[in-house]
């Protein structure tokens, strides 16, 4: 049941981050990408699969960047 509701909110996070960038919202969609990213990596970690633990680690490290610089 945590998987589900994880990955999920993920989804949803992420799908705002999305509908903030098209608005030019750009200081609050980076935060919901790292968040999105930061849920579906521990969402990638508890059930194991590899490359969605890379991807989103990749992304989660690129949006911190992102945020770290443009704050």
């Amino acid at each position: 049941m945590f998987n589900t509701v994880l990955k999920w909110t993920a989804c949803a996070i992420t799908l705002t981050a999305a509908i903030l960038t098209s608005l030019q919202m750009l200081e609050y969609n980076r935060l919901c990408f790292a968040i999105g990213a930061a849920l579906y990596l521990l969402w990638a970690v508890r059930i194991r699969e590899w490359n969605l633990i890379v991807i989103n680690g990749a992304l989660l490290c690129i949006y911190a960047v992102g945020l770290a610089i443009n704050s």
